[in-house]
Order: C-alpha cells, then structure tokens, then sequence
C-alpha cells in the first residue's frame, strides 16, 4: 500500500437540499488529504442541484453528476464508480456527516490489519435527528464511547446473512478492487447494501474501527424507514428486492451452516411481512424456507 493511496468518496444526493452542504464540507474539513470527491444528484425536485452548484463555486474542480432523469441509488453510484480513480470507496449520503478523522481511521485501519485478504473496514456511528441533534449510536457504547458487545471481524459471511446488526454500511471503506470484482451495485435492486456485504463476505475479509466515524441522519423519508411500512408501495419494492437477494444467497451458500444462518434471516423477514400484511411475499418466503430445509435434509 502507498503512504497515502486516493480515496474516492462518492456522494450521493436526493432531495437532500438541507443537509448536503453539510455533507460536502465533512469531506473537504478531512484530514486526510487525498481524497477525491463525486458527488451526483440524481434528478432531485427540490433545490439540492443548486445547493450543489453554489457550494462547487469554491471547489470548481471537483465532478458533479447531474442526473437528466432519477436513476435511483444503485445507477447512480454505479454511474459514479465507473469514474472513479481511488484505491478505496466511500459511498456518503447526502445527509450523513464524516467526522474529521473518519477517513484517517479507515486507512489506518487497513495498513494495520492482520487479515491478508481485508477488503472491507467499517466503524460506529452516532445517530441524529433531522435537526443535528444527537439521538443514540449506531452499536451501543460505554462511557468512553468504545463498542459494549465485540463486532464480528475476519469471516463474517454467516453473520451477515442471518441478519442482525453485524454491519454499520454508512461507516464503511470498500476497497476499489472489491467493487471491480463483484460489477459494483446490483442494479436491479432498490437499495445496495446487504447484496453487496453477503457477496463481498463471500470472499473477503471485514475488519471493525472501535471509533465513531460517521454522523447518521435519521429522516422521516429515509430508506430505512420504509422497510417497516404497512401497505406502502415503496416498503414493498424495497423488500422485494430483500427477497430478490436472499433467493441469490441460497445460490451462494456452500455449506449447512451457511444455511441455517440464513433460515434466521428468512425468520424474521416472515414476520416482517406477516405485519406489513405483504402476504405475497409471505407466501415467497415459506416457500424459500421448505426448499431451504429440504436441501439441508438431502445434504
């Protein structure tokens, strides 16, 4: 590794028209320096294009990506990504906030691991209101802000698909080269990242920062609200593409344990949609879970 490799951060905007500026300035107050910034608006309806557009009047050089049409989240980075030239990627949302040494931690804790085959680091977060105000953290901490229960490191394939809280995305630096292997983002999905960690834990190593690197905007239209919705159109599109990626871990899955891991997953997302009344998906998932435990049987 390089003293100090590029770092592309990619910023993604929608609607954000409040917050991002916020967002921009949390990557060039880094201190880390090299670090190269995208940032795409991808169609947004409210003023953000030109929130964006005022605050480049001092950072001229820095790509701007204006979506002609709403390509959504997967596209858009995807689109982004082709343009990048760093050895590590970050992928910011237009309302969270990097703290000041976030990227710093990340290299580090790269140069420094122990894994041969690391291709993923990820921290805590501090969650915030809509307002900035501070709400909780991410994975709970004691007082001197230092994680309760130990994170999952090394191999974390079986506990990314049972599911849990094994992973903080918003927190974490992807190796470039783990995004060339694996196409980027699934497009066909509606959001990214629990298909990109079961395929990236597939094959390499995720390390975890005993630090909070992030600041998490918790906002009333946010993705991970949705998921959670009863009878709402987009709860169902976001958890069908849940189904989607689940149907292409089984594919994945080389062992039994790898599947009973992931038959806690199929468990709680059956009661999910039992209370979001999405009784089609329902009907999916027991079918998932039957061929699931029918293949254990014949193993």
């Amino acid at each position: 590794m390089q003293d100090n490799p590029l770092v592309t951060i990619i910023c993604l905007c929608y609607n954000q028209e409040e917050y991002v500026f916020e967002s921009l300035c949390s990557v060039t107050n880094q201190d880390y320096k090299e670090i190269e910034l995208i940032i795409v608006d991808d169609y947004s309806s409210d003023n953000s294009k030109a929130v964006i557009e005022k605050w480049l009047l001092d950072f001229p050089k820095i790509q701007f990506i204006a979506n002609k049409t709403n390509l959504g989240s997967t596209k858009s980075f995807n689109k982004a990504l082709s343009k990048a030239k760093g050895e590590y990627i970050i992928d910011l949302a237009a309302d969270d906030v990097l703290v000041s040494n976030c990227v710093t931690s990340q290299m580090n804790a790269f140069k420094n691991t122990t894994y041969k085959n690391l291709g993923v680091v990820y921290g805590n977060a501090e969650l915030i209101s809509e307002k900035g105000i501070f709400n909780s953290y991410y994975f709970p901490v004691d007082r001197f802000k230092k994680v309760i229960k130990p994170r999952a490191t090394g191999d974390i394939y079986k506990s990314v698909l049972s599911g849990g809280d094994c992973m903080c995305s918003v927190s974490s630096m992807v190796k470039k080269s783990v995004f060339d292997h694996l196409n980027g983002y699934d497009e066909t999905l509606a959001y990214e990242d629990l298909d990109l960690w079961i395929r990236a834990s597939l094959i390499y190593d995720f390390d975890f920062i005993d630090e909070i690197l992030i600041r998490k905007r918790i906002v009333d239209n946010s993705l991970g609200t949705h998921f959670f919705i009863e009878n709402d159109a987009r709860a169902r599109k976001i958890n069908q593409s849940t189904y989607l990626i689940i149907k292409k871990a089984i594919k994945l899955n080389r062992t039994k344990k790898e599947d009973q891991a992931l038959l806690k997953r199929i468990h709680f997302e059956i009661i999910l949609n039992h209370k979001t009344t999405n009784y089609t998906l329902l009907g999916k998932y027991i079918l998932l879970e039957i061929k699931l435990r029918f293949r254990m049987l014949i193993a």
